[in-house]
């Protein structure tokens, strides 16, 4: 008779285990769903600093990354040269030239270089025959002051001298959004990634905001 007394407090206590159990092991997973982006975005970016493109390819869609690096980058050099030609007619000369290389531009930042740039405050300006900056470039000061030996191959963009300020967030279920800026006084701007399954992420898409 004791033994049956027990039975039912046995399993009692076995169902409330069991049920805690499941109900931190959900809670957990819930936590790494919503920890995902950042985990990733930590992974992708010290992956494309140190040019690792094996892990890079796997958090970049490179080619929804292309299509948003041309629109963005086309956007932003007709509104150049629209202010510009209200100032001088020939001022808006060098963004014309621009517009002409926006298919290298594009192509020179979708790569583990690019990615890296875009992860460090040094999205693309559309300047002519621009490119990313190389690890541990540092801008040559005195020969862009006196123009002593430039080349003519492509100029890379100026290397970060400090991190740059960012805040990163959730724009939705499935979308991802971190936003830089240098400083102050420059203007944000957005890279987005989004999910791609339960736990992981993509890079895919920039907003210069130009």
């Amino acid at each position: 008779m004791m033994n049956d007394q027990r039975s039912p407090g046995r399993r009692h206590r076995l169902v409330t285990a069991v049920a805690v159990l499941v109900a931190v092991i959900v809670l957990g997973v819930v936590a790494l769903a919503y920890a995902s982006p950042y985990l990733v975005l930590d992974r992708l970016k010290r992956a494309a600093d140190a040019r690792n493109a094996e892990i890079v390819n796997r958090y970049v869609d490179y080619p929804a990354l292309r299509t948003s690096l041309k629109q963005q980058v086309t956007e932003m050099l007709a509104r150049r040269i629209d202010e510009q030609k209200r100032e001088h007619p020939f001022a808006a000369l060098g963004a014309l030239v621009g517009m002409a290389l926006i298919g290298p531009l594009v192509d020179a930042y979708a790569t583990p270089d690019g990615v890296a740039a875009l992860l460090n405050g040094l999205p693309p300006r559309g300047e002519p025959g621009e490119t990313p900056p190389q690890p541990g470039a540092q801008p040559d000061e005195d020969s862009a002051a006196s123009g002593q030996g430039q080349s003519n191959a492509p100029a890379p963009a100026p290397a970060p001298t400090q991190p740059p300020r960012a805040s990163a967030g959730y724009d939705g279920i499935d979308q991802f959004v971190v936003t830089y800026r240098r400083d102050a006084q420059s203007r944000p701007y957005s890279v987005l990634l989004r999910r791609d399954g339960w736990f992981s992420w993509k890079l895919f898409a920039v907003n210069l905001n130009q």
